[in-house]
This record gives structure tokens, C-alpha cells and sequence, in this order.
């Protein structure tokens, strides 16, 4: 599912160059990270360690690209799953994006406020 997702994620013409611009050649890398992550998230694997905010904090996000990628998401997990752990993962990934885009648009402003 990760890499259906993240091959999706690489071929959207809004969030695609992104990620792109951020991962470079590091796809196996940052695909490792993210089986740990949601393995950990909904399969109670204990594997992932990390903070998966930060490196998202300085990236040109906005609520619309959250909107795809929660779009693609769902997408790819009611094409393979369904039941308790496919509505756990949309969910999560929801609370995710909207924590996500609140604290980037946090950081934002208090950059701006301190800048004036």
C-alpha cells in the first residue's frame, strides 16, 4: 500500500514535484521510513522512531496539498482494504494532515509577526 500510495503521491502534478524536490534519490530510504511508520501507526509494530513533523515543517504546504495527499490516500487504501484497520488508517491520516497544515500554518504566522 505504501508504495502504490507514494508512487501516486510522485506522479500528481501538485504535490508530486514536491516530494520529489525534497526526496530526490532517496525513495527507498524515505519508503522504509514510512512502512515503520504506518506499521507502527496501525499494525502496533513498535518500529518506527522519529518525529514526522519536522521535516515537513519547512515545506511549501498548503491546505490544498494536504487535500490531495489525504485524497490519494484514501484512495489507495479502499482500492486494497476495508474494515476496522482501512477506516483506522484514513482516519488517522485525516488527524495527521489537519495537524499537519494547523501547525505549519502556526509557525507561518509567528514567523511573519516576528519579521514585522
Amino acid at each position: 500500500m505504501v508504495d502504490e500510495f507514494y508512487g501516486k503521491v510522485q506522479k500528481n502534478p501538485l504535490i508530486g514535484p514536491i516530494f520529489i524536490g525534497v526526496i530526490k534519490d532517496n525513495w527507498p530510504e524515505h519508503l522504509e521510513k514510512m512502512y515503520k511508520f504506518w506499521g507502527s501507526i496501525l499494525l502496533g509494530e513498535n518500529s518506527y522512531n522519529g518525529r514526522p513533523f519536522p521535516p515537513h515543517a519547512q515545506m511549501p504546504l498548503q491546505q490544498k496539498h494536504f487535500d490531495i495527499w489525504l485524497g490519494l490516500f484514501h484512495e489507495t487504501v479502499d482500492e486494497h482494504f476495508m474494515g476496522k484497520v482501512a477506516d483506522e488508517a484514513k482516519w488517522r491520516a485525516q488527524k495527521m494532515a489537519d495537524l499537519f497544515i494547523l501547525k505549519i500554518e502556526y509557525l507561518r504566522d509567528n514567523t511573519n509577526q516576528r519579521a514585522i
